[in-house]
């Protein structure tokens, strides 16, 4: 298997990882305010990490000294993503924010092709499209409505896409730092949130060991090990491809809904993942052949 092949897999353990955030999140009831959550699982991803430094014999130290730009796309993009995602949500509907925010993917496969020794395939273009319309019904579940006295909560949602899709294609210009480095990544985005929290948010701690679990299985998955191999397969991997697989998360967090009794099947979701596994099989044409170039 080659580096590329090898770095996408992983890569694509993110999408699985971020699949399972709808569960998590339904296990903490929805109490946990969202600055106050953020912080709490962003602080259990820098402790994942540090318990891989301990294993390794140092503090993690070695890896605080880093580039400029590696700082500003790891923080901008955890900590701006999220703060422009939690704040649009409070500015419009959540289905038209969750909709306009996850034009990240389409705009990965836009973003790649400008970079050194990337180039610009229809399949991918079409791919995506056809991912976007199976997530857009999938999100919308047929009723989209955008109104314009939520512009400002879309703006912030379109922020959201062009953040994530900025932060993990320009990471390739930074591919040389390594990605324990995302451990202290996280760490800044914990401090963050907390002010954030303090500032506007009150504090409500997990009542229940379900709530609990949720909180832990939130920063070990969806936000620690999830960042971890995206870190490590958008700096290494077939960044296009990854973007167009990244449409396959809303589909797999609605089937783990239903597999735990919290959804039900519907056309709406049959349509949805044909167009999404659609749209990934045609990018994913003569993949035998092309995965690496």
């Amino acid at each position: 298997m080659s580096q590329v092949q090898r770095a996408t897999y992983i890569g694509s353990i993110s999408i699985i990882l971020w699949g399972a955030l709808a569960l998590f999140t339904r296990l903490t009831d929805g109490q946990i305010p969202p600055f106050q959550m953020m912080a709490m699982t962003f602080s259990i991803a820098f402790l994942l990490m540090s318990l891989r430094w301990w294993y390794q014999g140092h503090l993690g130290l070695r890896h605080l000294r880093q580039p400029k730009l590696a700082w500003i796309l790891g923080v901008g993009g955890y900590f701006g993503y999220h703060f422009c995602y939690f704040v649009a949500m409070t500015k419009a509907p959540a289905v038209e924010v969750s909709l306009l925010a996850y034009l990240w993917p389409l705009l990965i496969v836009l973003f790649a092709a400008l970079l050194p020794g990337e180039h610009f395939r229809l399949k991918y273009l079409l791919g995506a499209l056809l991912a976007l319309f199976g997530c857009g019904i999938l999100i919308g579940n047929g009723d989209i409505g955008f109104q314009r006295e939520y512009l400002a909560g879309y703006l912030l949602a379109l922020a959201c896409a062009f953040i994530w899709s900025g932060y993990s294609v320009a990471s390739r210009l930074v591919s040389a730092v390594p990605t324990d480095a995302v451990g202290w990544f996280c760490a800044v985005t914990a401090i963050l949130a907390l002010l954030c929290h303090l500032a506007w948010e009150p504090t409500v701690w997990p009542s229940t060991g379900m709530q609990w679990a949720g909180i832990a299985g939130l920063g070990l998955g969806p936000v620690g090990i999830a960042f971890f191999t995206w870190d490590y397969g958008i700096k290494h991997g077939n960044l296009q491809l990854l973007g167009i697989l990244a449409y396959a998360a809303p589909l797999i967090s609605v089937l783990l809904l239903i597999a735990a009794g919290e959804a039900q099947l519907s056309w709406v979701l049959l349509l949805a993942c044909t167009a999404i596994v659609g749209g990934s099989a045609l990018a994913g044409i003569n993949w035998k052949s092309r995965f690496l170039s």
